[in-house]
């Protein structure tokens, strides 16, 4: 994405950034068949913002504890599945580490449901998972989760539709307002030639990026197994980031 700026209706000069052509898939995407009722038909308005929404709710580290970012804790014991470890660093366009960041995720469970009311898949819920997590990047800009390794799931966009295993990430600016959807997935997995949203980037690279690498020296002995994802913000490296809304 490309940064410019623009005043705002309080006459605040606030950034204001642009996709970058031929890497962000259409809005409306056809073999997403939910974008044609959630793309917009019409150019967007864009709104302006005073300097309370670029200012807060403030998203101190004080609000988060070392637990929120442990999804192996369950409420009532540990959770099933396959335990992981997923950590990398929220970068800039130019390397340098984007500290004190507010980093959410949500996912399915180890056999591929969500823990919300409008997933009916017929997979089994585990009461000791409830697949959300939270962390603040460190000075070095890096986020670490311990979780159960997502399942893939049936989502009904067309005959035999499976998405694959995946972990959706948010990232926060220093507001509620300044935020970025993404997903990880893990490496080889067979469902990416046939997942229409994986496939609706454009840019092969930048589809790459969003796939993971497992680490072994991330990877703790007899206990779980690690993979490695940076978050890189703008620039020719940038992490695809959703424009539309995904279960």
């Amino acid at each position: 994405m490309t940064e410019g700026n623009a005043a705002s209706g309080s006459g605040l000069a606030l950034p204001r950034y642009h996709s970058a052509a031929g890497v962000h898939p259409p809005l409306d995407s056809p073999g997403y068949r939910a974008t044609a009722l959630r793309a917009p038909r019409h150019p967007l308005v864009p709104l302006p913002q005073g300097l309370t929404e670029v200012t807060g709710p403030l998203l101190l580290a004080e609000r988060v504890t070392k637990e929120d970012a442990d999804l192996t804790l369950g409420p009532g014991g540990e959770p099933l599945g396959e335990r992981i470890i997923v950590t990398g660093r929220v970068l800039d366009s130019d390397g340098r580490p984007v500290p004190d960041t507010l980093v959410e995720i949500w996912q399915a469970n180890a056999a591929g449901r969500y823990a919300h009311v409008v997933d009916d898949h017929p997979a089994p819920l585990d009461p000791n998972f409830t697949g959300g997590g939270r962390c603040v990047t460190d000075s070095r800009g890096q986020y670490q989760f311990r979780t159960i390794k997502p399942g893939p799931y049936p989502w009904r966009n067309h005959y035999n539709a499976w998405r694959p295993a995946h972990i959706h990430f948010s990232v926060f600016g220093r507001a509620f307002t300044q935020r970025l959807v993404t997903q990880m997935y893990f490496p080889a997995d067979p469902l990416f030639p046939l997942d229409p949203i994986f496939n609706s980037i454009p840019d092969e690279k930048a589809r790459e990026r969003l796939i993971s690498a497992f680490d072994i020296e991330l990877t703790e002995p007899d206990w779980a197994l690690g993979y490695r994802w940076d978050i890189v913000l703008r620039g020719r490296t940038a992490t695809y980031f959703e424009s539309g809304q995904d279960r």
